[in-house]
């Protein structure tokens, strides 16, 4: 099932690398290793990987200008590894663009089911009478193609954005609390992660909104979570 699935490693400390590498090959994953920035921007553009698990600190390039680089140029799903396990670090973390964010020490299968989480972008089966554009207000959401519209400007987004902002654009005008939005677009282990969440919205909101300071489209709904009002 995982066979050719190609997952580039980044990170400086060789153990880590070969205990990654030996699991995952294991799981029938395709496996390369860079030890920094530097070499994983190189490898990167020869290889295409179809996720990158990066740890933060390493010398040349680091981690977070790592994602950083990479979201400049793609949108491949990545995964940051890192023993520094407090809010400030994961929200760096996923501002700069991860998906993800893994604490050291972990187990290998909390790592592999975060993997599969993360992989498992690509749309579900959908029968030939399932709308596939979402036109609502002010947006124009195109499911296969995963391309948005907004008051007709062009908006890119990640992965994660555009997965978010379906939800949002599948149940207009309701109040969606942080947990039904957590487990709806990142899964069912992540609806305590309130943080992965304020950044998320964060960043679609910058990209959507005319003001990301004074929101029409994202609402806050104070200690409760967020409505979507797809203008007019």
């Amino acid at each position: 099932m995982n066979v050719n699935r190609r997952i580039l490693i980044v990170d400086d400390e060789p153990q880590i690398t070969r205990v990654l590498r030996r699991s995952l090959t294991t799981h029938g994953y395709d496996v390369r290793v860079a030890a920094d920035g530097e070499a994983a921007l190189e490898l990167f553009g020869d290889w295409s990987p179809e996720l990158v698990i990066t740890d933060l600190s390493m010398p040349s390039v680091g981690g977070l200008e790592l994602c950083r680089r990479l979201r400049a140029i793609s949108d491949v799903p990545i995964i940051v590894l890192s023993v520094k396990g407090e809010e400030r670090g994961k929200v760096e973390a996923l501002d700069a663009g991860a998906d993800d964010y893994v604490t050291k020490p972990f187990g290998m299968d909390e790592l592999l089911a975060r993997i599969r989480a993360t992989l498992r972008r690509a749309p579900a089966p959908r029968e030939s009478d399932t709308p596939q554009m979402i036109e609502a207000g002010d947006f124009r959401v195109d499911l296969e193609a995963r391309g948005v519209v907004v008051a007709g400007r062009e908006v890119h987004l990640t992965p994660k954005e555009f997965d978010l902002l379906v939800y949002f654009a599948q149940h207009p005008g309701k109040v969606l609390t942080h947990r039904v939005l957590l487990a709806a677009v990142w899964g069912g282990n992540y609806v305590e992660q309130t943080e992965y969440l304020r950044v998320f919205i964060g960043q679609l909101r910058k990209k959507i909104e005319p003001d990301p300071g004074a929101p029409r489209y994202i609402l806050t709904e104070p200690w409760i979570g967020y409505r979507f009002n797809a203008g007019a």
